[in-house]
């Protein structure tokens, strides 16, 4: 039998932000689509559904509060959610913040390109310590 691997229990997924008990919340590293997020269920589990409900409530509290993040950091025209885990069935979400100019758009992202685009100019320090401050806050309170 073939020893489990699984690419988002083996590493982080993209470059960490914010870690609590639960979770963490990744930078992916993406030129086209900068500001793409990743809300990442620390321990291996395939479905929402496979939650306590608190836990599940807890993780797609914190999908909305990197929605929040992004919409006052990066102003996108629209705001991508996706929980898919077709290739990787760890439980995670795409925060992918979108633009009607961008490369895809309207499709999602791995759709083929519509065009040739250029990525927004994004302050992801910004949203780095953004991130970090909302997290920590919720932390604070008990909430994360």
């Amino acid at each position: 039998m073939a020893a489990h691997s699984c690419p988002l229990c083996d590493g982080p997924g993209g470059e960490l932000v914010w870690q609590s008990a639960l979770f963490r919340i990744v930078l992916v590293d993406d030129p086209a689509y900068p500001g793409f997020c990743r809300v990442i269920l620390n321990r291996h589990v395939a479905e929402m559904s496979d939650l306590p409900d608190g836990e599940a409530g807890r993780l797609l509290s914190a999908v909305l509060t990197v929605e929040r993040c992004l919409r006052d950091c990066v102003a996108p025209d629209k705001i991508n959610l996706a929980s898919l885990g077709n290739q990787v069935p760890h439980l995670h979400w795409h925060v992918i913040p979108r633009w009607r100019d961008d490369r895809h758009f309207p499709d999602p992202i791995w759709a083929a390109p519509r065009r040739d685009a250029s990525p927004p100019k994004v302050d992801l320090a910004r949203l780095k310590a953004t991130l970090a401050t909302h997290f920590l806050t919720l932390e604070q309170q008990g909430r994360s």
